[in-house]
């Protein structure tokens, strides 16, 4: 009797495949294929909310057009696709006062690879973006979390008013939405195939920045559903990484010095040009921070000259709102900035120091790691105030929004002032942060055996200069995963077995998920075609391929180093991958200002 079942669905596979995607991109096709309610735990699909129309994404212009109406979305790649777009609505069990809406993108029978895609979103917000997967013939999925995420960031609906957290959207946000909307679509998938229950469907997931937490969230919370995973600079500790954002102005605000924009500027950029040579190479990247850290004093800068031109810009906050369908952050401020000219003063140097070194209590603790030095110093950014012709302090909504909404629970966009504000001030917000969110936002779980067990496969980097998550984040939550999983074995064993199935690389150079203008080095291109060979075909790598988009060196690809390795110029054509015990030591933190772990 199985062996007819089997051969059936195998007949109704091989009948689906030769299908057209208009024969099976109806609403009575979708509808036949929804679970039943119970069958994927806590999720009760709505049948009489299914719809389903044949789209063409022209992604290279990241428009699309409908072939017969209903919601539509751009893609991202110069490719052009037809697919069929599904929303589906489902409600918990036992809730009849939440709705989830999910949108699917299926390919033609024909082109579909046996793959399901989930890719990240950033700030606050989700991915809208259902298409992602279609270059991959993959199926893949958005989700609107059930606070109708489509057009609103997480931040906007974190709290029902002041002092009340909106505990269902945070959750959903954290890492329940994104799980749901992938078993729900696999599920999907199957049947709108016709697959048997048994044949494999690759699942990936792709993201950077917040979307890189929300791919470690689906590693720590849904492992066993994901075959391949790629997360760059994920926003790991929300509390401290989020918090971290304001640290720069509580030093200033502490030093009572808050240099004018040109006088960091130069700061950043003779710190890269002292230390570029010092991995082996002089390219305009400094490959080696911790060489830089170990070797140069920034004291050596104090006298140089600065000049800049005068200049009006716009900064904008971590999130951005959707409700008026424009990027504008709350706290986001457009400022005049008149041209500069001066030395760089000890006051200056000070500041760029105090913020390298990371926040400490005021008894000398650590509490937190920061940026690598030669990375930008966003976050110090003054303001100018023309009335006095003085630079001011400016606290940038990056962290000045978290602690309004997420610590104060006031339904506030910034902070207002720092004063009586201290270090220690700083590190209790993170406390509070860290203790509240612990379950939901923090992402730091280091025991990630179900993934690994499951087979998957995680390829992680970060870009060393990255000025807004600090690369250190990442390699504190690698030697965090290290420690956990594999505490009996010596670091070589435990590195060996890590490599099996996690990777992690640091992007030389690189600033926040990309490239940096201040450092023209290489950047990984083809993470995905690199991920679906190591799951699909055994092929695991051992260096990260990358590419210089720019500078001298433009074109040359970089083979990066796995972490904990590190690159050392023995030519300008080449570099050894080495291992230097007293640079990875420059990485390795304890925060004792926490009297909990701090993965």
């Amino acid at each position: 009797m199985r062996q007819q079942r089997n051969a059936l669905v195998a007949l109704a596979a091989t009948a689906n495949a030769a299908s057209s995607l208009s024969d099976v991109c109806t609403v009575s096709h979708v509808r036949s294929i929804l679970p039943s309610n119970g069958t994927i735990l806590g999720i009760n699909p709505i049948p009489s909310a299914v719809t389903a129309s044949v789209y063409n994404a022209d992604t290279s212009s990241n428009s699309t057009s409908s072939s017969s109406g209903g919601m539509g979305m751009g893609g991202g790649s110069s490719s052009a696709y037809s697919y069929c777009n599904v929303t589906v609505t489902y409600a918990h069990t036992g809730r009849t006062d939440d709705n989830v809406v999910v949108k699917y993108a299926f390919p033609a029978p024909s082109a579909f690879k046996n793959r399901f895609y989930v890719g990240g979103g950033g700030g606050y917000s989700l991915s809208s973006d259902a298409t992602g997967g279609l270059e991959y013939g993959a199926a893949s999925g958005a989700t609107d979390a059930g606070y109708d995420a489509f057009n609103y960031s997480y931040d906007e609906v974190v709290l029902y008013g002041n002092g009340s957290v909106n505990w269902d959207a945070t959750h959903m946000f954290g890492y329940q939405a994104l799980g749901e909307m992938t078993v729900l679509g696999k599920e999907l998938a199957r049947g709108f195939y016709g697959l048997d229950s048994d044949e494999k469907v690759y699942t990936y997931y792709e993201g950077c920045s917040d979307g890189g937490r929300e791919g470690m969230s689906q590693v720590q919370r849904w492992g066993e559903e994901y075959d391949g995973v790629i997360t760059g600079a994920p926003a790991f500790r929300y509390a401290q990484q989020q918090i971290q954002h304001i640290f720069s102005s509580v030093v200033e605000h502490t030093l009572d010095y808050y240099p004018p924009p040109c006088e960091l500027a130069k700061i950043v950029n003779a710190t890269i040009k002292a230390c570029d040579p010092l991995d082996g190479r002089t390219d305009g990247v400094v490959s080696r921070t911790d060489l830089c850290m170990l070797n140069f004093n920034l004291t050596d800068i104090i006298g140089e000259p600065y000049s800049c031109a005068a200049e009006t810009s716009t900064s904008l906050g971590f999130g951005f709102s959707k409700r008026h369908n424009k990027r504008q952050a709350a706290g986001s401020t457009t400022s005049y900035q008149p041209a500069q000219n001066g030395t760089v003063s000890a006051e200056g140097v000070a500041v760029a120091q105090g913020i390298y070194d990371g926040l400490h209590a005021l008894n000398g603790d650590r509490a937190y790691l920061s940026w690598q030095i030669a990375s930008e110093l966003s976050d110090a950014t003054s303001t100018y105030n023309s009335d006095t012709g003085k630079w001011e302090l400016s606290i940038t909504s990056m962290g000045g929004e978290y602690i309004a909404k997420f610590i104060q629970l006031l339904d506030a966009d910034n902070l207002s002032t720092l004063d009586g504000v201290t270090y220690d001030t700083v590190v209790d917000w993170m406390n509070t942060g860290m203790h509240r969110y612990y379950d939901t936002l923090q992402t730091t779980y280091p025991d990630i055996t179900e993934f690994q067990a499951a087979g998957g496969k995680l390829l992680h980097y970060h870009g060393e200069s990255d000025p807004s998550i600090p690369a250190g984040s990442s390699v504190h939550y690698w030697q965090a995963v290290r420690k956990i999983m594999y505490p009996d074995l010596n670091d070589e064993k435990a590195m060996e077995k890590l490599a099996d199935w996690y990777q992690f690389y640091l992007i030389p150079g690189a600033a926040h998920c990309g490239t940096n203008s201040l450092q023209p080095g290489p950047y990984p291109e083809n993470n995905m075609d690199i991920m679906i060979d190591w799951v699909e075909n055994g092929v695991k790598p051992s260096r990260l391929n990358a590419t210089v988009s720019s500078g001298d060196y433009a074109g040359e690809t970089q083979m990066l180093c796995q972490w904990p390795k590190r690159p050392l110029w023995s030519s300008d054509e080449a570099f050894d991958c080495v291992e230097d015990e007293e640079s990875i030591e420059s990485w390795t933190y304890e925060f004792p200002a926490f009297k909990f772990p701090v993965y």
